[in-house]
């Protein structure tokens, strides 16, 4: 595609000198699993965070999965209705059931009502998605966790950076898990991820957790855990591209806002409500013609995308949650409407007035 959703190449052309200069010392140590990269990252992501801890861990599915399994879940686990699937698969896989709520129609994250009209006695954790980059209230989740005396474990996977109420995501609880999927706002070149906690108890029992229940490197697995490392070579990346989050996130906030002033008097484009304290992750519109729009943008060498087409709850992976059409209605009609415009740092300003031309071209102004 002639504008494509996301620019990778310019990544690395910014960062080019740094990531070289990390992936030489790791190929002269040839230490490739859990060595000084990876043991260097952690404290610096934390620190970027302004967090206590940060464990590296192979992906943000596993990071979901690694807080659950530490928090020792059982039971049902109460999330957002329109996500990844990836989140209901971590919860799936550490012996949970995924039970899903509506959103919000107007900034699409998880509602919190609806979550509450779904605690019951097999309720085990809740689960708040940060969709987009966009902060849940973490004040509102808390007491929901606290209330129902369940762990609350935040699914952060697309909100690099973002704060609540101007505080770090850890100061709300102690599980806080991200991705470092190549297209996040800080992502590696393949899979990565890391749980971000407050707890050094929390902290020492994922490291175990992740590495086959084995402590400090010895051959004896103590505890039931899985394989779940990051990589040495992914940590080389993410060291290199870690100092710019900062500066990457206030890039895509400043295009973000290009787009909110070209569609401001456009009414047939209602793009999805950022909040304060949030990141830009996704720039989503709704639109009733999604479809055709997007065949006309591709015709024109211009890319989108659709975050996310099924709702959790129709996903034939997820009927143990017996939930059907109709029961989340916000996540369903958005899952009809919406679409992803390109937006990466580095994008033009100029690229960003043709997309938006575009789009206000085929719907009408």
């Amino acid at each position: 595609m002639r504008i494509p959703m996301v620019n990778l190449r310019w990544t690395l052309d910014q960062t080019q000198k740094a990531w070289r200069e990390n992936l030489e010392r790791m190929h002269e140590r040839s230490h490739y699993i859990l060595g000084p990269e990876v043991a260097a990252f952690e404290p610096e992501f934390a620190a970027a965070l302004d967090a206590k801890h940060a464990v590296g861990v192979s992906n943000g599915t596993t990071a979901i999965e690694l807080c659950l399994r530490e928090a020792n879940v059982k039971g049902e686990v109460i999330t957002s209705a329109l996500t990844a699937p990836f989140t209901g698969v971590a919860i799936q896989a550490a012996g949970a059931t995924p039970i899903f709520a509506d959103v919000d129609p107007e900034t699409l994250l998880i509602d919190p009502k609806s979550a509450e009209k779904r605690i019951g006695k097999r309720t085990a954790a809740l689960l708040p998605v940060h969709l987009h980059g966009q902060p849940c209230d973490l004040n509102h989740w808390r007491i929901l966790a606290r209330a129902a005396a369940v762990p609350l474990v935040q699914d952060a996977c697309q909100a690099h950076g973002a704060t609540w109420k101007g505080k770090p995501f850890s100061s709300y609880s102690p599980y806080v898990a991200y991705s470092f999927y190549p297209t996040k706002n800080l992502g590696c070149l393949g899979d990565g991820g890391a749980v971000v906690t407050s707890s050094p108890r929390i902290d020492q029992r994922l490291r175990q957790l992740r590495d086959g229940g084995r402590k400090n490197g010895e051959q004896v697995a103590r505890i039931t855990g899985i394989n779940a490392r990051l990589d040495e070579m992914q940590a080389c990346y993410l060291r290199a591209f870690l100092p710019q989050l900062r500066a990457w996130n206030e890039q895509r906030a400043k295009l973000a806002a290009l787009y909110d002033e070209a569609f401001a008097n456009c009414g047939a484009v209602r793009p999805v409500r950022r909040l304060t304290g949030g990141v830009v992750h996704l720039y989503v519109i709704r639109v009733r013609k999604r479809d055709p729009l997007r065949q006309h943008l591709a015709g024109l060498g211009i890319a989108t995308a659709i975050h996310y087409a099924v709702p959790l709850h129709l996903h034939p992976a997820f009927a143990s949650a017996k939930q059907k059409r109709g029961d989340l209605l916000n996540a369903e009609r958005a899952a009809r409407e919406i679409v992803s415009l390109p937006l990466w740092p580095g994008m033009t300003e100029a690229a960003i007035g043709e997309v938006s031309q575009a789009v206000k071209k085929f719907v009408g102004d």
